[in-house]
């Protein structure tokens, strides 16, 4: 396999890390929304999990989406949009092998930084009860993998633990603390269930090797903090990953109400786009102008 090339974007993730840039990555999970944050004023995308096993199965994110799933998703989401893409992986999506498979097919998509996870297999969303960890020997090689696999050293590793919830703080950022000496660029301890505990985690592993990163999801575990407070912290990174998913289904529930209750969509107060600027969006200015150029 060559070295990727990846689609042509405003500096790499890594690049903007090592300025000092704090980058914020809403989630995506599906073209338009996709499209829509790639105009915004974002530094970087964040393809969840949760959005394609939700969205593209219709199933919750209980490792029901493979492989096959996520990475054509990412490929969808990395060729179609222009910022850098970080893709949830979660464990792997299988043994040492394949987590090789899954770095070298995410890096070829034209994802710029890869998720895994210590979880058990099959995993669960970070924000829900229940989850289970590999002992940590077993999750250090995952990450000793994941960067022997890399082609380029843009190609970030992020590496999470789930511990928290179930063995607590002080394991959780143990755990970090390894996966940055195993070589992960950057590390994410998943839902700490107080500001305090933020302050903990960027006590502990700001300046030990490797960026951190951290997850927003307002009614979730862990509370939300503004991007500036996370910088504060020692975070170099924060995602957004239901930030569209919220958002969307509350839109859409209320305007297929109104239109339920009505009879048409005219007087509905959800807000709506007109069909042209959906016309945009997908690109059809550029198919009306080749067609202006050569159909006969």
């Amino acid at each position: 396999m060559d070295t990727p090339t990846y689609p042509a974007r405003a500096g790499t993730l890594r690049a903007m890390l090592q300025r000092g840039d704090f980058v914020v990555a809403p989630g995506v999970f599906e073209m338009l929304g996709a499209k829509i944050a790639d105009r915004m004023n974002f530094q970087a995308l964040y393809m969840t999990g949760y959005g394609i096993a939700g969205s593209h199965l219709g199933q919750p994110d209980a490792g029901l989406a493979g492989y096959t799933d996520m990475q054509q998703r990412a490929r969808t989401i990395a060729h179609g949009t222009s910022k850098p893409l970080i893709a949830d992986a979660d464990t792997g999506f299988g043994g040492l092998i394949n987590i090789r498979h899954t770095v070298r097919g995410y890096e070829e998509a034209g994802v710029q930084a890869i998720q895994l996870e210590d979880q058990e297999s099959p995993k669960k969303c970070g924000h829900t009860p229940d989850r289970r960890v590999v002992p940590l020997e077993d999750a250090v090689r995952r990450i000793e993998v994941a960067v022997a696999a890399r082609r380029s050293d843009d190609f970030l590793v992020i590496a999470r633990t789930d511990a928290r919830t179930g063995l607590g703080l002080d394991e959780a950022i143990r755990r970090a603390l390894a996966f940055a000496q195993a070589g992960a660029d950057i590390v994410f301890v998943e839902s700490p269930e107080s500001e305090d505990e933020f302050a903990r985690v960027g006590q502990a592993l700001a300046g030990r090797g490797a960026w951190l990163i951290a997850n927003m999801v307002p009614t979730g575990r862990s509370p939300e903090l503004s991007a500036a407070r996370l910088r504060e912290l020692g975070f170099a990174l924060a995602i957004w990953p239901a930030v569209l998913m919220q958002s969307a289904c509350a839109a859409m529930e209320n305007a297929l109400s109104y239109l339920a209750r009505h009879g048409t969509t005219a007087g509905s107060p959800v807000p709506s786009w007109p069909m042209q600027q959906l016309h945009q969006l997908v690109g059809f200015d550029e198919v009306w102008a080749f067609e202006q150029r050569w159909a006969r």
